[in-house]
């Protein structure tokens, strides 16, 4: 992986990313802390839910981890003032993470489904959890964002893109709950849980469907084009058939939540 494909627009990302943060405080709620837990959020991003998660933990500490250094340093501008040394950042690929038996749990969302292999990211999860550890998360899977992802590939295959885009793998990994319940378990997890549900998510107009799609979800494809116009074009011809979904500029997103203890 390129230094370049590791990287994120942060500060957009940060102000675009609403929906991840209402669905991450969703699975927060879920997660029962004593508060004094060392914890890992694992794909922290720009530090959203890295702050909620500190705000329930007045006695403990987060550690942030994340592959891209522009994600990391956004999480420490906005919350190094308020937390201090109780919020650690790392930056570290999820696959081989440097812990061993590190935290009482891990929680992570909107990360997952970036990494290909699965069986290795669990694998690595385990591995950085203390007995009696857990792990709680959320990532996209099964048909998350098929109707743009079948668009992406019409247009990818296009003779007009197919020399920067023709037979390009998509980045992600949207696994099926059983499947992600059997690697859970193949890892060494227990007491596993997973389920699939509709997150259906509609932006403003066509401004905002476009500036979203770009930052948060095509990014990977558009940086593989190097021409400006073209990118532009690319985003643009994804806009116009999207005003012409019911309702227009929505994005049929579905979550995958995932749940595992070590025993």
């Amino acid at each position: 992986m390129t230094s370049a494909s590791r990287e994120w627009d942060s500060s957009a990302y940060h102000r675009l990313s609403g929906p991840q943060l209402s669905w991450g405080k969703k699975v927060l709620a879920r997660v029962h802390l004593r508060g004094d837990e060392t914890l890992l959020d694992a794909g922290c991003g720009s530090g959203r839910l890295t702050g909620e998660l500190l705000e329930a933990l007045p006695h403990g500490r987060v550690v942030g981890v994340d592959l891209s250094q522009n994600m990391l340093r956004t999480a420490r501008e906005h919350l190094a003032t308020r937390f201090g040394d109780r919020a650690l950042w790392v930056a570290a690929d999820l696959q081989d993470l440097p812990f061993v038996r590190a935290f009482d749990g891990i929680f992570s969302t909107a990360a997952f489904h970036w990494v290909l292999d699965h069986d290795k990211l669990f694998r690595s999860l385990y591995g950085a959890l203390r007995p009696r550890g857990w792990l709680r998360a959320q990532c996209g899977g099964g048909p998350n964002l098929e109707r743009l992802r079948k668009r992406t590939a019409v247009l990818a295959a296009s003779p007009k893109y197919a020399p920067f885009l023709g037979g390009y793998a998509e980045p992600w990994t949207y696994s099926d709950a059983g499947t992600a319940a059997e690697r859970l378990r193949r890892a060494g997890f227990v007491a596993v849980d997973t389920g699939l549900e509709p997150a259906l998510t509609v932006l403003e107009d066509a401004g905002k469907y476009s500036e979203f799609v770009r930052t948060v979800i095509l990014h990977r494809h558009l940086e593989r084009i190097p021409d400006a116009r073209l990118r532009g074009e690319f985003l643009a011809e994804l806009t116009r058939q999207a005003a012409a979904d019911d309702p227009p500029y929505s994005l049929d997103y579905w979550r995958l939540n995932l749940s595992g203890d070590v025993p």
